[in-house]
């Protein structure tokens, strides 16, 4: 445990609810790592679609958390809390949050906090915990992914859609994705997957269907939701797996027919990931540690950086974030 230092630091804070021009720099002073937890100076923060939510006042972080957006940093290590032995100051680390990131400083509990992979700056490291995180826990243990299976992922071209392209292809999958445009579509493709359907031109239950010699997909990743969700059943296999990690097009339908669900024995599940406890965070991070990391730092997987914005533009970094141009992450640095 190293002593306890408060100081000032700039953060952006969520001013009211409503357009990216709520987002403001204002000075607060420093948070203090408690027992478990550490410091960490801050060099670079994910953006991530739930701080658009948070933002629009549709995703409050969990009772406890910082109030300021952010599920994600890369930097070093600045304190250490009572209790935290595997963990030093100096060292440089990415990790998990459930709020607090767009700030100079942040903290932290100790069990979410996963080295850089080597060759990694610390931009790029930024842009690995929430995604990496939500794909390993969505798709491999919700969605029990298997190699040699077959998975559709819905916005292949978004930050969660370029890790689970590279993760899935990695751990032996066939990968279809969707996307927007021929430009993204082609993206998807360079990273590996096997077939990217632009769903403004092509209806992707057929072209699904056909690719898989109408016996459909094992798992679908979809963050969509709306009437998405119909048209995903029959794009799923016999057995197969429906994994819903957010609701673009919203989270009710007036009407769906859940016949085929039954016939077909399919598993309609989803989750999330901010509110769970450090412990289960904890043993992701272990999770991706072990299988994942050795991967990045070999190359075969490497995180997307589509632009980065300073932390006083944080405002911009959300215009891009709900535009949908980007392919890939968003990040701020500091």
């Amino acid at each position: 445990m190293t002593a306890r230092i408060v100081q000032d630091m700039q953060c952006i804070q969520i001013r009211e609810f409503g357009g990216p021009e709520v987002l403001q720099l204002v000075s607060r002073k420093s948070p203090v790592p408690e027992k478990n937890e550490v410091l960490v100076r801050v060099k670079a923060a994910g953006v991530n679609r739930p701080d658009v939510f948070q933002r629009q006042g549709h995703y409050a972080p969990p009772k406890g958390s910082s109030d300021l957006p952010g599920l994600e940093v890369a930097g070093i290590i600045q304190q250490t809390g009572e209790d935290v032995h595997h963990l030093h100051v100096g060292d440089e680390v990415c990790a998990l949050l459930a709020g607090g990131g767009y700030a100079e400083y942040c903290t932290v509990p100790a069990v979410q906090v996963l080295p850089i992979p080597k060759g990694l700056s610390m931009v790029e490291a930024a842009a690995l915990p929430e995604t990496f995180f939500t794909v390993w826990t969505n798709v491999f243990e919700s969605g029990a992914l298997k190699r040699g299976e077959s998975i559709l992922i819905h916005g292949g071209s978004s930050g969660i859609g370029t890790t689970a392209i590279q993760m899935a292809k990695h751990m032996g999958a066939r990968v279809l994705v969707t996307a927007g445009s021929d430009e993204k579509c082609q993206a998807c493709e360079h990273l590996g997957a096997d077939h990217a359907i632009n769903y403004h031109t092509e209806d992707f239950v057929q072209a699904v269907r056909k690719l898989t010699d109408y016996t459909g997909v094992d798992v679908i990743l979809d963050m969509v939701g709306g009437d998405y969700l119909p048209r995903n059943l029959k794009a799923l296999a016999y057995k197969g797996r429906h994994v819903s990690i957010a609701f673009l097009r919203g989270s009710v339908m007036k009407e769906l027919d859940l016949m085929p669900l039954i016939l077909k024995r399919q598993i309609l599940t989803g989750s999330t990931l901010r509110a769970r406890e450090p412990e289960e965070k904890g043993r992701i991070a272990q999770e991706l540690k072990t299988h994942i990391w050795p991967a990045i730092e070999s190359g075969k997987i490497k995180p997307r950086v589509f632009k980065t914005f300073p932390l006083a533009q944080a405002e911009e970094a959300h215009r891009l974030m709900e535009s949908s141009q980007h392919i890939g992450k968003i990040v701020l640095t500091i």
